[in-house]
């Protein structure tokens, strides 16, 4: 019986590597895919993509993208520091749509996330199920990395990602009241 050289595993090795590797194309659909499913739940309407970039026009956020690259995520932005009641629902519409987390609940997340970070002036984060959510109320630095332009003294920017911690666990065997040790 003869032994495999190295160099033989080491092209079989390569050649699974790029096969695994995600075709841009396929990436692309991937991404166009998602972007519709966020208009069927939200809504909103495309206003523009580029690369994994989608942005989109709703009437109740200034500003709401989805950025397709993993981990896959979605930012939320208002020009107000207490942005009306329709925002907060948006954020859970696209919850829904995006990590199948019940809107009701990311919605009450995301307000209270939000009020917590008007009373601290610290950004807030918390998770309602598989949706991982981040909150903001400042116009220092947030304008520029909304595309608003200028600055802002009152804002307000959301961002949801799926909560991994979940899936991790879940990996691992685990109920979401397990502790690991």
């Amino acid at each position: 019986m003869k032994a495999r050289s190295f160099p033989s595993i080491a092209c079989l090795l390569t050649a699974i590597a790029l096969s695994s590797t995600p075709d841009p194309a396929t990436a692309g659909d991937s991404c166009d895919r998602l972007a519709a499913r966020m208009i069927r739940a939200t809504g909103a309407s495309l206003a523009g993509r580029e690369a994994s970039l989608t942005v989109f026009r709703a009437e109740d956020a200034d500003r709401m993208s989805l950025d397709c690259r993993a981990p896959t995520r979605m930012a939320f932005g208002a020009r107000d520091q207490a942005p009306a009641g329709a925002f907060f629902v948006l954020i859970g519409l696209a919850a829904e749509g995006l990590v199948g987390t019940k809107a009701g609940k990311v919605e009450a997340l995301a307000r209270t996330l939000h009020r917590d970070a008007r009373l601290t002036g610290v950004p807030q984060a918390g998770q309602a199920g598989n949706a991982a959510l981040r909150c903001e109320t400042s116009g220092q630095g947030l304008a520029d990395t909304l595309g608003l332009g200028g600055p802002a003294p009152d804002l307000t920017r959301c961002m949801l990602t799926r909560h991994r911690r979940t899936i991790l666990r879940r990996r691992a065997g685990l109920f979401d009241g397990a502790q690991l040790g």
